[in-house]
């Protein structure tokens, strides 16, 4: 199978473009890179993997930022606003308070539009113009119209978001036409603008980079390959797990498609594979129960509900790719409270890190399976965090504390210190 951690170096088709193709997941028919716009199989409609005739190993990289990474990447250069090279925080009170051997957070946050889909839009752009097509389109519930809007404007391209009415954060949506981009409010949730967006591409109205795209999750994968070599420079070994948040499930697909070609150029192990550990908010959790259930496929959940915005998808288009990730690795997924999601967003405040509530949602699923003993004291784990505080500044308001008034003048103020102090004890 295509998709399995032990599957051989993939036999380059006549179709390759300087050792780049496509390739379906569900059927193996091949198709070249850059010749013709299609997102799934023309054959089945099955989802499709971008695959590499030469993979580089950790010493073939150099610079920084995702296009450090351009060895694995299908072009050797992107649309870019140098995306990439984000903190892997130490967080030595949470680590404690979690009790595992290591914890480290990964924030994408800090990406130059303040989520992880910066990564994927500098490879995912960057294609379009290789195309030659001229307008961009993404169904979001927010970060990605973002960054699709930031990086089709730095490429010169039209862009097209649709989000649905009312369920996206304000931060999110002011980016989105700050950048210049044509803002449509849908009357459905996020899958019915998908579905919509799907459509627009299919009769050639405008390209689609939202995650079903092949070659945004590329860009993507370069997650899991600074999480390894943070891991590698300061521990000696790779994170034993990596627990992140599950909207459409393409940083689950992505980082275990980076893992899978680590293994085959010989860099990584089949054992040193991190277990790849999805989190869901219950309210949206489709992927959980395919897991739980021993599901071959995510069944849709047409009504979906969470304040943790990012993640609220019914219909995670890349299950396909991401659930034998989780299951090849030895990982497992877990759905969380929206409370539960609000106290990891404060826990990790506390820590100096600022996350939207999606983002948290990682933390608060290693809580749990930690708690369940399904996570072992002695592990080494990397929490992703996906997106910044102020993507989400309502909801960083409401889990935050409010504003005290005081009156205008030193004795006041000093008064009312003073005074909640003596109520505290």
């Amino acid at each position: 199978m295509s998709l399995s951690l032990s599957a051989d170096r993939p036999t380059v088709p006549g179709v390759a473009d300087d050792g780049v193709w496509l390739e379906c997941i569900a059927c193996g028919d091949t198709f070249a890179p850059f010749e013709d716009v299609r997102y799934t199989c023309d054959e089945c409609d099955g989802l499709l993997e971008v695959r590499y005739a030469d993979l580089p190993t950790f010493e073939d990289f150099s610079g920084r930022g995702v296009w450090r990474y351009a060895d694995a990447l299908p072009l050797s250069e992107g649309v870019t606003t140098q995306e990439g090279a984000t903190p892997l925080y130490e967080v030595p009170r949470l680590e404690a308070d979690v009790g595992v051997e290591a914890l480290r957070i990964k924030h994408e946050g800090m990406n130059p539009t303040g989520s992880f889909k910066d990564r994927g839009m500098t490879v995912g752009v960057a294609v379009a113009r290789e195309l030659g097509v001229g307008r961009l389109a993404c169904a979001s519930t927010g970060n990605t119209s973002a960054a699709l809007a930031a990086y089709g404007s730095r490429g010169g391209m039209e862009t097209l978001v649709l989000l649905p009415a009312g369920k996206v954060a304000a931060g999110k949506v002011g980016q989105a036409a700050l950048h210049d981009a044509r803002i449509l409010e849908v009357d459905g949730n996020f899958d019915a603008c998908l579905d919509i967006v799907r459509e627009l591409a299919e009769r050639g109205e405008a390209y689609l980079l939202n995650s079903l795209n092949p070659f945004r999750l590329e860009g993507q994968k370069t997650i899991g390959l600074e999480i390894l070599e943070g891991f590698r420079d300061d521990y000696g070994a790779f994170p034993d797990r990596i627990v992140l948040p599950v909207g459409n499930a393409g940083n689950t697909a992505a980082l275990y498609k980076a893992f899978r070609e680590l293994v085959q150029a010989g860099a990584v192990e089949e054992r040193e594979v991190p277990k790849l550990t999805g989190v869901q908010a219950e309210g949206a959790a489709p992927m959980v129960e395919a897991v739980e259930n021993g599901a071959d496929e995510v069944r849709r959940w047409e009504e979906v509900e969470t304040r943790a915005t990012a993640i609220r998808i019914g219909n995670p288009v890349n299950a396909p790719k991401a659930l034998p990730g989780i299951r090849e690795t030895g990982g497992t997924a877990i759905a969380v409270s929206d409370d539960e999601i609000t106290e990891a967003q404060r826990d990790l405040a506390a820590e100096g890190i600022g996350v939207e509530p999606a983002s948290a949602a990682s933390v608060a699923g290693l809580r749990k399976l930690r708690a369940a003993g399904i996570v072992a004291d002695d592990e080494r784990v990397a929490c992703l965090t996906t997106g910044h505080l102020l993507k989400d500044p309502d909801a960083a308001a409401a889990a935050g504390n409010e504003p005290e008034p005081v009156p205008a003048d030193t004795g006041g103020i000093l008064a009312h210190l003073e005074g909640r102090n003596s109520s505290e004890q």
